[in-house]
């Protein structure tokens, strides 16, 4: 019963609540990243650096296991069950996870500066007994 309680006081804090809002935020945060690399920057870059395609970068493997419908893309490689290397895709996601996580840093870095330094805490306050005894002591120097 113990841990029903504890779940149950960890769901009212809201931790549930803020930790589902995160998925739901990041989850289309990136897919917005995986568009902008994928429609937007990739095409850029392999138009700069010679028309180059970086879905259709790979090596291929193994022959494929069915008949080709068409030319040899990797989509159609990949649906006849050919293995792939595909090196293209692998640059495009990894630009992908380096652009979230760059922009993920920066929002919890302007996070952490709107939260501003922590407050110090207050000097604790000294026991009366102690502040007695202090007193005595300085009597008794006298």
């Amino acid at each position: 019963m113990g841990m029903v309680q504890e779940f149950r006081d960890f769901a009212i804090k809201g931790n549930v609540l803020d930790l589902a809002v995160g998925v739901i935020i990041g989850g289309a945060f990136g897919r917005i990243v995986d568009s902008l690399v994928k429609d937007i920057i990739m095409p850029l870059i392999g138009k700069l650096i010679g028309n180059v395609n970086f879905t259709e970068m790979y090596f291929q493997l193994s022959p494929p296991a069915k008949a080709l419908a068409g030319p040899a893309t990797y989509e159609s490689l990949t649906k006849a069950g050919a293995s792939l290397l595909a090196y293209g895709n692998f640059l495009t996601i990894s630009l992908n996870f380096i652009i979230l996580s760059f922009v993920i840093f920066q929002m919890v870095k302007i996070v952490n500066r709107l939260k501003g330094a922590a407050p110090e805490p207050a000097p604790a306050v000294t026991p009366e007994d102690i502040l007695l005894l202090r007193e005595i002591r300085d009597n008794l120097k006298k």
